[in-house]
């Protein structure tokens, strides 16, 4: 049986725990309110750039000018690059974790294809640097400030060895927001670019010709996604950990309150021991 001050202790070192996972929890929630609300603004963009995509795409009929540009052009995926979002910190459940399999995952499928990996996020570089794979670069430190140029520089890396064939297909893997607790793991083909269906075609007058406008969105809708990406994952990061520390700091609570009960029994058996020891001893003495 551990002596009182072994317990004493054990309760000191898990408050002191609790201390931390409750601060790291009021961190996240408020990391998270901004990560939101910047998420939540993007997501518009998005879906409007997306829209006119289509718009620029039904314009040009049928489509055979359109498949001139480089960013849409379809090979047999031989070559690969995958992009992987992860985080820079753990501590957030099982949130880095199940991108990692999920990756693994795309890795087993795809065993045929020369796979590269563009790493963005300290937990998933440091897994695969350990592992015998192709890495096309490493990017650590951006979530914790998003910047367009940034993800709109990975993205040109990507359309470059793209359009010059050294890779057939761009595929990413991250965590998207849906709420706070709840993220879904999403892997989206990004290059080649898929314009996005027009079911009735936008009577549009155009100062330019559809065609350039095709190609000069294209790329933008590329750095878009990598940026919603982005995006989506850091806020999916924070909502994991603020709910992973919740957890902790009341699992905490239990583990205070059942080691405070222990404390109270194996004191009032040490009381009890002490006073059946006097009782014999005086009635020894009688």
């Amino acid at each position: 049986m551990p002596s009182l001050i072994d317990i004493r202790r054990r309760i000191r070192s898990v408050k002191n725990t609790q201390q931390i996972t409750k601060a790291m929890k009021m961190v996240s929630a408020a990391k998270l309110r901004r990560a939101q609300e910047r998420t939540i603004a993007a997501r518009p963009y998005g879906s409007l750039l997306r829209k006119v995509l289509g718009n620029v795409a039904a314009a040009l009929g049928t489509g055979e000018h359109a498949a001139e540009n480089p960013l849409l052009a379809r090979r047999e995926e031989k070559r690969i690059l995958l992009v992987l979002i992860t985080a820079d910190k753990g501590l957030a459940g099982a949130f880095n974790t199940n991108l990692i399999k999920g990756a693994q995952r795309f890795q087993a499928e795809h065993r045929e294809a020369e796979l590269q990996f563009l790493l963005i996020g300290r937990k998933g570089r440091d897994f695969f640097r350990r592992r015998e794979v192709a890495v096309a670069g490493e990017h650590v430190g951006l979530a914790a400030k998003i910047r367009y140029e940034d993800t709109a520089a990975i993205a040109e890396k990507a359309m470059t060895m793209f359009r010059n064939e050294e890779i057939d297909a761009v595929y990413m893997i991250f965590n998207e927001f849906k709420s706070v607790v709840s993220q879904k793991l999403t892997v989206a083909r990004v290059l080649p670019a898929e314009l996005p269906e027009q079911a009735a075609p936008v009577d549009y007058i155009f100062e330019e010709s559809p065609l350039e406008m095709l190609n000069d969105l294209l790329p933008k809708y590329v750095e878009m996604e990598f940026y919603r990406a982005l995006s989506e994952s850091t806020a999916s990061e924070h909502a994991a950990r603020m709910t992973a520390m919740d957890a902790a700091t009341s699992n905490a609570a239990e583990m205070i309150e059942k080691l405070t009960l222990y404390m109270n029994r194996v004191r009032q058996s040490s009381i009890t021991k002490e006073i059946i020891e006097v009782v014999s001893g005086a009635a020894a003495a009688e």
